[in-house]
């Protein structure tokens, strides 16, 4: 049997640095569903959720997060970020409910003597005296020491001579921010391991900040030298360039680092579109583990190597996170990556018949449409001629209107294996209401079940001027899957209207083979 492996500890401050992403702000009640599913689902070990003193709302947020990890029994991994003001912060958050502070120091003397225009004497004084007040009142207490970076870097005798003084002082945790994002892999190192050395008994965190984009990378130095805890935020949020992503760092830990952590790989994607939802900050396509590309091959080379061994795989398998590798479709792909997508469908084609659908496929890419495995039906249709992909479901036509003052309408008539149904609805939006009539259609008159929309987005195609096509791509869960459908036009709303469509033709499709499967 082997050693057993080291385990670090994972503090996530997406709710507090996270935060302070510009133009990030997180109501009460989205601050909670976060929490719940950072500590419940993601399993990391403490988040940090405020600061003390903010406002009312934020203390609001922080009361509800307490009052749900006390039934939970996570109140002790919650963490709320105080300040050397007297009693004030402590006040603050025992209000609240919170049982940890995260006390903000200064661990620079430039931050120190220029800042607050104390001596270093003084300001230990200061801390030491918060640290014994918020000790009375049943407060624990770890330590930020702000700007250590710059101070280790060019006064190590103030870092030292603070981190001797809280010797004696119940401090958990000492807290390494990389405040301003200085460091790289080999400072980080260096500098770690002469606070692991000095003070082998004390439970360091380190807090990488991203403005080299080495946050990731001084994580792993942080871990090597000896530090038994990290801080992140999901997607990297953060001030400036943001922080470690959570995502990422768990994916180096264990991959490259070989230590263990209690967080579900799992689970990190939903964390991920959570965030993203919540914050506004959309994750780019090409992010490491949650972006929507990362576990995509492009070129017809990689989807032929992974079909001879898995050739152009790595240890990052999506399966780890709760995704599935795809296949591009586009002029790259070549005919590996459409075989690969036509035995996925349970399609089959002959030679001749895949080159004429590369064909089309590669037209489409040049043009720089987008293609999905959903596509490939319609585009086989459209190419052969043939029935592969039946038109079950035609739209004969509609009509939707909006009108000042009024909710707008929609009035379909719609074809569903050769018979005709009409509809109206009223919705909040055009798009809305022309849902809600098919909705209408498939429960009151077909008695079956209907998608839900888990996500809509809106854009123009990749090159696309003012006057360009609008791409409308919608998600949709059916079944325990996940659907992806796009519809191109130059209205918005008719391009998320073709979406619906090739979504109710790919449910016929199932529902054609449960029919079957019954022997109905």
């Amino acid at each position: 049997m082997g050693e057993q492996a080291r385990h670090i500890e994972i503090m996530d401050t997406t709710l507090r640095d996270g935060e302070q992403t510009s133009g990030v702000s997180f109501m009460p009640n989205e601050k909670l569903m976060v929490a719940r599913e950072l500590l419940q689902k993601v399993n990391v070990d403490r988040i940090e959720v405020a600061s003390a003193r903010v406002s009312d709302g934020e203390k609001e947020a922080v009361r509800s997060i307490c009052l749900w990890a006390r039934r939970a029994g996570k109140i002790d991994c919650v963490e709320v970020l105080g300040f050397c003001d007297g009693g004030t912060s402590v006040d603050w958050i025992c209000d609240t409910g919170c049982r940890h502070m995260n006390l903000l120091c200064k661990g620079s003397r430039r931050h120190c003597e220029g800042q607050l225009n104390k001596t270093a004497e003084e300001h230990v004084a200061d801390i030491v005296s918060v640290v014994e007040y918020a000790t009375q009142m049943g407060i624990y207490v770890n330590v930020y020491l702000e700007d250590w970076s710059n101070g280790i870097k060019d006064d190590p005798e103030y870092v030292f001579a603070l981190v001797d003084a809280l010797g004696k002082t119940p401090v958990d945790r000492y807290m390494l921010p990389d405040t301003l994002g200085v460091l790289n892999p080999i400072s980080t190192m260096e500098y770690v391991r002469q606070m692991v050395e000095r003070y082998p008994d004390r439970h360091f965190d380190f807090h990488a900040h991203n403005d080299y984009g080495m946050a990731i990378g001084n994580v792993m130095a942080a871990v090597a030298g000896g530090c038994r805890g990290v801080h992140t935020s999901v997607n990297g949020l953060g001030e400036r360039a943001g922080n470690a992503p959570l995502a990422s760092v768990q994916a180096v830990l264990r991959d490259h680092m070989h230590v263990a952590t209690n967080v579900s790989e799992e689970q990190l994607i939903s964390v991920s579109r959570l965030v993203e939802n919540y914050s506004g900050i959309a994750v780019p396509p090409n992010m490491p583990i949650t972006g929507d590309s990362v576990f995509t091959q492009v070129a017809g080379v990689h989807a032929d190597g992974d079909n001879k061994g898995g050739l152009y795989m790595n240890g990052l398998l999506p399966e780890r996170f709760g995704r599935r590798r795809e296949y591009a479709l586009g002029k790259s792909s070549g005919k590996a990556n459409i075989v690969r997508n036509l035995e996925e469908l349970g399609l089959e084609l002959t030679p001749g018949q895949t080159r004429r659908v590369t064909e089309r496929i590669i037209e489409l890419g040049d043009k720089k449409e987008l293609v999905t495995q959903e596509d490939l039906p319609f585009i086989i249709a459209d190419v052969l001629h043939h029935g592969v992909a039946d038109e079950h479901v035609r739209l004969l036509s509609y009509v939707v209107t909006t009108a000042y003052g009024l909710r707008p309408l929609a009035s379909i008539r719609m074809e569903v294996n050769g018979k005709v149904y009409d509809e109206q609805a009223a919705g909040d939006g055009q798009f809305d209401a022309f849902v809600r009539a098919i909705r209408h259609i498939y429960r009151d008159k077909l008695d079956r079940r209907f998608p839900w929309l888990t996500n809509y987005a809106v854009s123009i195609p990749p090159g696309g001027r003012t006057d360009a096509l609008v791409q409308a791509v919608i998600t949709w869960d059916f079944n325990d899957k996940t659907y992806r459908t796009r519809g191109l036009d130059a209205d918005q709303t008719e391009a998320a209207i073709k979406a619906v469509v090739k979504m109710l033709n790919i449910i016929e499709k199932e529902y054609e083979s449960e029919d079957c499967s019954s022997g109905r």
